[in-house]
């Protein structure tokens, strides 16, 4: 049996595939060797070579403005190692905490958040760590969630995820297991009946959230992959990153949206992009991202509406930047509908 074909993770690689010309290789040296770069056979078969916008392209291929690091980005931009009472652990808000299992990633996100800390050559989670890191939520009777991140968690075998999740249903005040993941789109083979048999959790709940910012990306395969996990029991939501050249059109943002719940997977977040560093670039507007929104409202289903969502830098958590639709004045409210009219709603009386 022929192995299956591995990510490229070299320029050169990049290069012998169609996907990078020779003439940007050497300018591009100083942004792999500061970030890691990966992108599998399912990702490079979506890119255009042709196109120099290629949405799939923006989103993994190394660009020379990583390079351009702007003063308010930085190596933590959501205050992980603020809230991070031992390695592996990000206690952040009260009743859920994120457990990184891992550093490495299926493929590399140009705009990833945690772009400074993951890659192959990033110090795996040890036994001794990852038993610590159990032993602070079993200690915490608060965590009623734990999210399995990294890096991805999916590129961990289905023997050793078991075992995580057998260690995390032995804890009796953790109820629910979600799991972040690009990995449905980006490698989907690797969803596998095995794979999925270690996410079910006997008598808790298990969520995946797929990482997905453009439709093409949900692929036939993909949606197998998916519909695999889906019709296991394990409900799925999404998560995207509002994406300067990918997806921050109406259009592309809609078909996103209408593709993730073809699939039976909830949009979730809209994530507006992080202040991570090289990554101005990848970035929109705040105003950008409400407008978007506002677009969504009325001409999408109600089934399409992620929340727009900011992580403040620092670790403060999320907040909701999404448009607001009521104002208050002397004689009640004013509301917006969706085509911008206003009407007038009494005060209680």
């Amino acid at each position: 049996m022929n192995a299956a074909p591995k990510p490229l993770r070299q320029l050169s690689a990049l290069n012998e595939a169609g996907l990078l010309p020779a003439d940007r290789l050497a300018a591009l040296d100083r942004v792999a060797a500061q970030y890691a770069v990966a992108v599998t056979p399912a990702m490079a078969e979506l890119i255009d070579p042709a196109d120099p916008h290629d949405p799939i392209a923006r989103q993994f291929l190394p660009d020379a403005a990583e390079l351009d690091a702007r003063p308010e980005e930085t190596a933590d931009p959501i205050g992980d190692d603020a809230h991070s009472p031992v390695d592996g652990v990000v206690h952040r808000y009260p009743d859920r905490a994120l457990l990184k299992l891992t550093s490495i990633c299926a493929v590399y996100c140009r705009f990833c958040f945690r772009r400074e800390m993951v890659g192959p050559d990033a110090e795996p989670l040890s036994k001794e760590k990852l038993d610590a890191a159990l032993g602070y939520i079993a200690a915490h009777p608060e965590i009623w969630e734990v999210i399995l991140t990294g890096g991805d968690p999916l590129v961990l075998s289905p023997r050793r995820l078991k075992d995580v999740v057998a260690r995390l249903t032995a804890i009796e005040h953790v109820k629910v297991i979600r799991v972040h993941s690009r990995i449905p789109v980006a490698e989907p083979a690797r969803i596998t009946p095995e794979l999925v048999d270690a996410l079910k959790a006997n008598g808790k709940a298990t969520y995946v959230v797929l990482h997905a910012n453009h439709p093409r990306e949900l692929t036939p395969a993909a949606r197998e992959a998916c519909a695999l996990l889906i019709d296991a029991g394990i409900p799925m939501l999404s998560q995207s990153v509002l994406l300067a050249g990918v997806n921050d059109d109406p259009q592309t943002l809609g078909a996103l949206m209408r593709a993730l719940v073809e699939c039976r997977i909830k949009p979730y977040y809209l994530h507006h992009g992080d202040l991570a560093r090289g990554t101005s670039h990848l970035r929109t507007s705040i105003e950008r991202g409400q407008d978007l929104m506002r677009a969504l409202r009325g001409r999408t289903s109600g089934l399409c509406q992620p929340a727009y969502v900011l992580d403040i830098p620092g670790g403060h958590g999320k907040s909701p930047i999404g448009p607001g639709y009521l104002t208050q004045d002397g004689a009640g409210y004013r509301v917006e509908d969706y085509n911008g009219g206003l009407h007038c709603y009494p005060p209680k009386g």
